[in-house]
Formats: structure tokens, C-alpha cells, sequence
């Protein structure tokens, strides 16, 4: 894909030389012929005369419309003019034109009076480029014309893009149907349209100071797609990427943050009640095996440890130094923990942005980078890794491992995680809180548990991010290897931020988020408990080979729930063949229903249950089992979990690893049913028939975004 930048650059010099942040039409148009952005024909008229000498050129219809760098809004000002059938008409509406944009705007410069072809038929859709706050050049695509602010069908993706990542982005609006024909309608050329949309994302990719592009409307059929208007915005400043440090330099600081052979606390304390207390007690109860070295001016003995009246006093080096003093005494004590060569300070201390302390922020940001110093915080209550018994908190010491990894910006997330992760039993290798994120963010953290082996799912609990564009690089790369879980708040923020083109009054914050965080590959937990159940169960669930779910119930209401959940969750329940149709009907009664679900009925004994299962995980064509219980005194609660656990684990031994989910519906005793089954790798929840089928479709999402699927 061949693209003339020298004629683009040329363009926005002398834009900018003119101090102007629109481009004009006939600019517009010299950008998209220079990217193969297909347009109308068009020229430029300076008199009626010759708008009629171009329009009988061109051929009619034509439409007609004012250019001029200080009229953005032609419409508003009475300067189009669609439908002119001959010269006569071209003149009038030449005339028409300026008249109405001298009333307008008496003191606007017009170039002239833009006269195009005039195109139509097929679907009206738009295609543009914002550049939103969090994530840089973000591309739009979605049902255009008059209604696109109403409509709001809209999907986004970050620029430069792939052909894949265009062509998902036809199939992601709630009208998709549309572009493949309705009503007789032809489908419209739907490489055209994904190849418009690539050429959009890699021109405000390959020129950041384009600020905005809107084609709208853009009209595609089965012959191609054609930019009906054009309209493009020029940043008003100069456009910057934040800086970002290598994977090697991330590395070199995060491992001795989570391997530190030393750990300094100042502002360590021997009185019970203090933070200073709480984190020496837990490095030291945690059972961490390095060098703990206890900061503290008025004393010589902590906790049975030599103190020291400052870091630079300390004998030995020191990896990590967790603050636990106010605010005002930080910068003097980071500058010590610079000049020691620390690797990582973990910044407990409130008092800073949060409060409206924004200068003493950013004068520890300074301190800290100056000296080559990575900062975790401010304001968090510590971090926790499991593997190196590291507990550097105030809060509860925490012992069980597993191989989750933790994260939130918020302190009381970060102990219902805590609690959560103790009650469930769910081992995690490490839970980090990031806090005002002045430094160290999860762009970090996802490096460091990307290389991390005792971490094999990273969930994370955020309200912002501070590098969108960095997020989405590591996060698509990390999910290839490991599943990356985000709970998102702020889902509700405040509509669309004002924006002067179509593009950017549809840019809602978290409909950019969420179709960004898809693009990524991640997986979005639409809350805090479907984020920690996420979390426990998908290293535990086998990844699918296939799409086919099957689901096996003894209850016919609960198989219509969890078919309904299935749709929910973007699952595909498979359609059953005529020979597998038979073996299930061989073990069920007459009066139960094959197909899909598989109606075993309630009054079963536990064989049928054992021989169904075994059916389904045995057989090539399913790759995934929903198992819907109902509590009978035929089969209790208990004999299924048992009989249900024993035979998946047989099936799974012989090679048939897929992965099982159940629904449990019943009284209290379908509970230590439950639990029994998730300690046995069968994902199982009590009472509820739409949380196994979201945990399995959160699988399948991220199966599908790493390509793992049927590997």
C-alpha cells in the first residue's frame, strides 16, 4: 500500500505556516487522492461562470459548496447546494453560495465555491480518526449520514491498523447486517470499505498532527466506497509521544522489585498500630528470606533488627525501599534512596495527587527519575510476592500461592481481592496496588508477569491508563502467552466529549476502551467479582479446540437459561448430527430431548448422568461441556459432584481435555457441591446459571484473541 507522504506533509506545512487548524475541501480531498482515498470528482470555481463550466465537466448532478478556512460548518452557513441538474442552476447556485457565507461571516476569506460529482446509493457510513487522550489516533467506523449522532453505531480501533482489525471492525456495529444486504438491497464491497478504513488509520498514523478526519458520508454499494465530504483538523500544538523505556530496561528495575535481595522500610517502627510496624512484621512473619534493614533516626533496634538512622547508612545494597513516613519527609529520604542505588521505592504515603498535591508529585516523579529510581504509588497499601514470600504491606500477610497475578489502583479493591483470593482459596503469585500511578503502571507490571513463571493470568483493576497506546502494545503481545483480565471502571462517565466533527462527538470514553481493549485481546470483566471469578478459573479451564459447546441438563428451565447465557457470551452451541443425536438418546428417557441442550430430565439416576458426561467429553466433534444440575434425591448433590469430577478426570487422563463448566441449582447442599468440583477443575457455581457460561465465554475470548484456539 503505496502512499505519497511528501504531497500530505506539503499540505499541512502550509497549513500550519498559515496559522490555520482546518484544512479546506479541495485540501481534504489532495489528502485522501494522496492515500487512495477514493472521492468524487471535484474542482474548484472562483466565479459562476466557471462553476458552470466545471460542473457541465464533471457531469451533472453535482453538489456545490462553499470552501473557506473560517466557515467549518457549510451546512450551518447556507453554503451547499445538492442535486444542480445544469449550468444555469450551477451559476445561481454559485451566487447562492456566497452570498449566504458573506452573511454568515463577513469577515471569512472564500477560496472559491468547491463543485463535486454528485454520488449516492448504497449505504451511508462513516469513516474517521480522533485523537482521544488516552490512546492517540483512534480510527471510526459506523452507520453515517444525517443520523450517525443519533444512531451512535459506531466501533473504534487504534491507528495504524491491521486488514484484520478493519475488516472485524464492518462486523462489530449492531447494524452489520446491513452492509450484506437487506431487502433486496446488493451487499455492499466490503474490502473496499475495510481497505478505507486501513488507508484512514495509517495517514493519521503515519502524521500525528492530524488531529481529526471525518469522511461522512461515506456512500458504499457493490461497485466501492466514495468519500461524499471530507473534513480534516489539524492539532493546535505540537504533538508528542510519551516516553517509554525499553522491555529491557522495564525488566532490569521489576525483577529486583519482585527479587529484591534487600528491602529497606523507612520509617520502620517497633509500636504495634503503625504502618512502619505492619510492613516490618509482615516481611519479616511472610517469612522473606533476604536482608530486611529497618530505617529509623531514633532507634538502633527494630523487631529484633539493627536500625539505621538512614538508607545510605545501611552497610550492603538495597534493592527495594518501602516509604512508610509522611508526605513532607518523602523527596529527602528518595534522594537518599537515589544516591543508595535503588532499584524500586514503594510509596505508601498519601498526600500527594490524590489530595490535590499535584507539585509534590511531581517533584518525587523528578527525584525518582533523575536518579534512575522505578516508583510504585503513591498512596497504595504495598505489594505482595508469593514466590520470594515477599509481603511488603500494611495490610493482612497473605500465604496461599497460586499463579494469578493482582492488580488495583485502589486500596479497597485491593483487599476485597485479598479476601476474595483467601475465601476461594485462589493462590496468586503476586497482588500489586499501582495507586496514583505516578511512575510504575501496568504497562510495567504486564512486562514483568509476561516473563514471569509463576504467573499464568494477570487480572487488573483500573480507572484510567496512563499510556493507552503503551497498554496496548505490551497487553496484545502478553495475551498471546497468558490471559489479561481488566475490570474498567468508570463504564458511566459522561457521555461523548464535545468535539466539533461527527468523529468525535461518537467517542465516548469507554466505548473507546472497550473496543481498544478487545483489539488488544483482552478480557473485560464487567465487575469486581466477575473479574476475580475470571481470574480463578481461567488458568484452571483446559483452552477449547473448537467452537462447539454442548449443553447437559437435568432441568429443562435451566437449559433454556443457559442457552440464553450462551448467546450472551458469544458462544456457539453446536448442532448436534443424527449419530451423536442417537448415542446421547441411547442413555436418556423417551420422555427427555436431545438436541442441544440435552434434556436428561430430573428423576435420573447418577449413570445416566456418568454415561451423558462421558459422551461429551469423549467425543471429538464438542469441544466444550455445560452441565446444568438439579438437586433430586435420586442423585444428591454430592454423588453428581463426585461421579462428575471422577469421570472428567478419567476422560481428561485419556487424553479428552476440554474444558467443563457446571450450574448447580438446589438446596444449600449444591454449595460444598460446588466447591468440590472447582477443586477438581470443573468450573461450578450454586444458583446461578449466567456465571459459569460468562467464565467459559471469557476463555473462549481470549482463546480466540492469542490464537490458541484448537492448539
Amino acid at each position: 500500500m503505496t502512499h505519497d507522504r511528501t504531497a500530505v506533509r506539503e499540505i499541512l506545512e502550509k497549513a500550519r505556516a498559515e496559522g490555520r487548524t482546518a484544512l479546506t475541501a479541495p485540501e481534504g480531498k489532495r489528502l485522501c487522492d494522496a492515500y487512495g482515498i477514493a472521492t468524487p470528482g471535484e474542482g474548484l470555481a472562483t466565479s459562476a461562470e466557471s462553476a458552470a463550466a466545471l460542473a457541465a465537466e464533471i457531469g451533472f448532478p453535482v453538489v456545490l459548496k462553499v470552501v473557506s478556512p473560517d466557515i467549518l460548518h457549510k451546512t450551518e452557513a447556507g453554503g451547499v447546494v445538492v442535486g444542480v441538474s445544469d449550468a444555469e442552476e450551477a451559476r445561481a447556485a454559485y451566487e447562492k453560495i456566497i452570498a449566504n457565507a458573506r452573511a454568515y461571516n463577513a469577515e471569512a476569506v472564500i477560496d472559491g465555491v468547491q463543485v463535486q460529482q454528485m454520488v449516492g446509493g448504497g449505504q451511508e457510513v462513516i469513516i474517521g480518526a480522533v485523537t482521544d487522550p488516552t490512546f492517540g489516533k483512534v480510527v471510526a467506523f459506523g452507520l453515517g449520514g444525517v443520523l450517525v449522532e443519533v444512531l451512535r453505531d459506531v466501533t473504534f480501533r487504534l491507528a495504524p491498523l491491521s486488514g484484520d482489525d478493519a475488516r472485524g471492525m464492518l462486523d462489530d456495529i449492531r447494524a452489520a447486517d446491513v452492509l450484506d444486504g437487506v431487502r433486496g438491497a446488493e451487499p455492499v464491497a466490503r474490502d473496499a470499505l475495510a481497505d478505507m478504513i486501513r488507508r484512514v488509520g495509517d495517514l493519521v498514523g503515519d502524521f500525528p498532527e492530524i488531529a481529526e478526519v471525518d469522511l461522512n458520508p461515506v456512500f458504499a454499494d457493490a461497485r466501492g466506497a466514495t468519500a461524499a465530504d471530507v473534513r480534516i483538523l489539524l492539532a493546535e500544538g505540537p504533538v508528542e509521544e510519551p516516553a517509554r523505556l525499553s522491555r529491557e530496561q522495564i525488566l532490569a528495575s521489576m525483577n529486583r522489585i519482585f527479587k529484591p535481595r534487600a528491602v529497606a522500610v523507612i520509617g520502620a517502627s517497633a509500636e504495634t498500630g503503625k504502618i512502619g510496624n505492619s510492613v516490618m512484621r509482615n516481611l519479616i512473619n511472610g517469612g522473606y528470606r533476604g536482608h530486611i534493614y529497618p530505617i529509623n533516626p531514633k532507634a538502633s533496634e527494630i523487631l529484633g533488627l539493627p536500625a539505621y538512622p538512614s538508607i545510605s547508612a545501611v552497610p550492603g545494597e538495597v534493592d527495594v525501599a518501602v516509604f512508610a513516613i509522611p508526605a513532607k519527609f518523602v523527596p529527602a529520604a528518595l534522594e537518599e534512596v537515589g544516591a543508595k542505588g535503588v532499584a524500586g521505592a514503594i510509596m505508601i504515603p498519601s498526600g500527594f495527587a490524590e489530595t490535590g498535591n499535584t507539585e509534590g508529585q511531581a517533584e518525587i516523579v523528578e527525584i525518582a527519575r533523575r536518579h534512575g529510581v522505578r516508583m510504585l504509588g503513591p498512596n497504595i497499601y504495598g505489594y505482595y510476592y508469593t514466590p520470594e514470600n515477599l509481603c511488603a504491606t500494611f495490610c493482612t500477610p497473605y500465604d496461599v500461592k497460586g499463579n494469578v497475578a493482582l492488580t488495583s489502583q485502589s486500596g479497597g479493591i485491593g483487599m476485597a481481592i485479598l479476601g476474595f483470593s483467601r475465601t476461594s482459596k485462589m493462590g496468586v503469585s503476586a497482588i500489586v496496588g499501582v495507586g496514583n500511578k505516578a511512575d510504575v503502571d501496568e504497562d510495567d507490571l504486564l512486562t514483568f508477569f509476561e516473563q514471569d513463571d509463576n504467573t499464568a493470568c494477570i487480572a487488573m483493576h483500573l480507572e484510567d491508563l496512563k499510556d493507552g497506546r503503551g497498554f496496548f502494545e505490551v497487553a496484545r503481545r502478553v495475551v498471546r502467552k497468558k490471559p489479561v483480565i481488566v475490570l474498567k471502571a468508570g463504564r458511566t462517565a459522561m457521555g461523548a466529549r464535545a468535539a466539533s466533527s461527527h468523529t468525535g462527538a461518537l467517542a465516548g470514553d469507554d466505548k473507546v476502551y472497550d473496543d481498544i481493549l478487545r483489539q488488544a485481546g483482552v478480557v473485560r470483566a464487567p465487575g469486581l467479582n466477575d473479574m476475580l471469578e475470571y481470574a480463578r478459573a481461567l488458568p484452571m479451564l483446559p483452552t477449547p479446540k473448537g467452537e462447539n459447546v454442548v449443553i447437559i441438563t437435568a432441568a429443562g428451565g435451566s437449559g433454556v437459561l443457559l442457552s440464553d447465557a450462551c448467546v450472551d457470551n458469544g458462544l456457539t452451541l453446536m448442532d448436534i448430527p443424527p449419530d451423536l443425536d442417537q448415542a446421547f438418546r441411547a442413555y436418556i428417557p423417551p420422555f427427555g430431548a436431545a438436541g442441544n441442550p440435552i434434556d436428561i430430565t430430573g428423576g435420573e439416576p447418577p449413570a445416566t448422568y456418568e454415561n451423558t458426561i462421558r459422551l461429551g467429553m469423549t467425543d471429538p466433534r464438542i469441544d466444550a461441556l455445560i452441565l446444568g444440575y438439579w438437586h433430586t434425591i435420586v442423585t444428591p448433590p454430592m454423588v453428581f459432584a463426585e461421579l462428575a469430577a471422577r469421570v472428567v478426570a478419567e476422560c481428561r487422563a485419556a487424553g479428552h481435555d476440554k474444558p467443563v463448566v457446571a450450574s448447580l441449582a438446589g438446596d444449600t447442599e449444591v454449595e460444598a457441591a460446588c466447591e468440590y468440583l472447582f477443586d477438581r477443575g470443573i468450573v461450578a457455581y450454586p444458583y446461578t446459571t449466567e456465571k459459569p457460561v460468562a467464565v467459559l465465554g471469557a476463555k473462549y475470548r481470549w482463546a480466540r484473541a492469542s490464537g490458541s484456539m484448537g492448539g
